[in-house]
């Protein structure tokens, strides 16, 4: 089944063949219908499996079936970082690009006045991150009061970063009457909640098990000592000699220390994280995209907002705290139906992370040891949950349930 049997007009159509893509996937199937007939849909689906693509199509084509009404803010996509909100709007913009609909960004970390330049020119479709959208309010820049189609894109991610607050402010300023669509890779009970909240008799759909990795993603878990882990993920780069890597860490701290010995071993590495500024992580994203950059080490907020097609490679330097976050990194690898390879280096202080993890995937995910870097089972393991880290992990359960935690600045990345 092609996309025009989805009842997609023939300029979306257009634009899909131009982008190379001749058959929907399943989420695109089953979502596409149901927002055109202007249903509420909450869905879920792997990463790398067309998400952005099930909203963005059908919205298109009911802005273009008002055009008495092109320029007025009607579609507000909400994202929780910034990499994500280039990513979707960068796909609005090659679907439409046969349409005169059109589009703007709005995330923080650069100038707010390009933004607003961009706004007061008239736009269909505002892709956001909720912190620099409640600038633009405070600042009367935006208007919401047109506001047809609201979209939370990777939801979950936006309530464990804390945004509830700000979702609330964003929601109290739209129109009660609206098309609410809730998109993630990942549910539990704090979506379910949101989603109570959000949308009127939504239509669930789930093409998938929930909370299931990219089934084209082989994993594998080396256990490892912590001292030892950059010496063998340098090691297996260098052996199997990869081009383009990907590498979580759980800190800003670690990422960038990381990102730093790798380059002495003579692997051209960059750091991705909330700290740097928009510039750069602009320029490192490129950078590793275009193969100048061979590694990139990022924390969990760039989880959700790297997107290169022929990723291969990703490697957990840390497990998360989170184990949700497990699924979202290794899904930037296995996109679009290709194959991809997940490791995740364990110390011995990690087993409780990976448990928690294998609860999550509700499968184990058997370790191995590599030749040469075997753990030394004489140590003794620091119990984590005595210590001060799972602190983070508290604070981050809190913010699932709706608790205000963190400063403001820390959630508007």
């Amino acid at each position: 089944m092609g996309f025009a049997a989805l009842g997609l007009n023939q300029q979306l159509v257009q634009a899909l063949t131009e982008c190379g893509y001749d058959t929907p996937t399943p989420i695109q199937t089953a979502a596409i219908g149901e927002i055109l007939q202007g249903k509420d849909v909450m869905a879920g689906a792997q990463t790398g499996t067309g998400k952005t693509a099930a909203f963005a199509l059908p919205i298109l084509q009911r802005l273009a079936e008002q055009p008495e009404r092109k320029g007025q803010l009607r579609t507000l996509v909400l994202t929780p970082t910034r990499e994500l909100a280039q990513q979707v709007f960068a796909s609005f913009e090659k679907y439409g690009q046969h349409s005169e609909l059109t589009a703007a960004l709005a995330y923080g970390g650069v100038s707010i006045g390009e933004q607003i330049k961009a706004i007061k020119a008239g736009v269909d479709i505002m892709v956001a991150t909720p912190g620099r959208l409640l600038d633009h309010l405070v600042k009367g820049t935006v208007n919401l009061s047109n506001v047809q189609y609201l979209v939370f894109d990777e939801a979950d991610r936006m309530l464990d970063m804390g945004f509830i607050d700000e979702i609330n402010n964003i929601l109290r300023r739209l129109p009660k009457e609206r098309q609410t669509l809730l998109f993630s890779a990942t549910f539990d009970d704090a979506i379910f909640k949101l989603s109570k909240k959000l949308l009127n008799q939504p239509v669930l759909i789930e093409v998938n098990q929930r909370n299931q990795a990219a089934s084209e993603v082989e994993q594998i878990v080396y256990a490892v000592d912590a001292d030892r882990k950059r010496e063998l993920i340098s090691h297996l780069i260098g052996a199997k000699n990869w081009q383009q890597v990907l590498v979580f860490t759980r800190t800003k701290q670690t990422a960038d220390e990381l990102a730093k010995e790798m380059c002495k071993d003579g692997l051209k590495t960059q750091a991705i994280h909330g700290d740097k500024s928009q510039g750069a992580r602009d320029k490192a994203l490129s950078e590793f995209k275009e193969g100048k950059t061979r590694v990139l080490v990022a924390t969990d907020v760039a989880a959700r907002g790297i997107d290169i097609q022929q990723l291969q490679y990703v490697i957990n330097y840390e497990l998360p705290y989170i184990a949700e976050d497990y699924i979202h990194r290794i899904g930037r690898t296995g996109r679009a139906g290709e194959k991809g390879l997940a490791i995740s280096l364990l110390s011995i202080d990690e087993n409780w992370l990976l448990e928690e993890i294998e609860a999550v995937l509700d499968k184990r995910l058997p370790q191995q040891w590599l030749p040469g870097y075997e753990p030394d089972l004489t140590k003794e393991p620091v119990d984590k949950r005595k210590n001060g880290k799972v602190a983070e992990k508290r604070r981050a359960k809190k913010r699932l349930s709706g608790q205000k935690t963190g400063n403001r600045a820390q959630r508007k990345r």
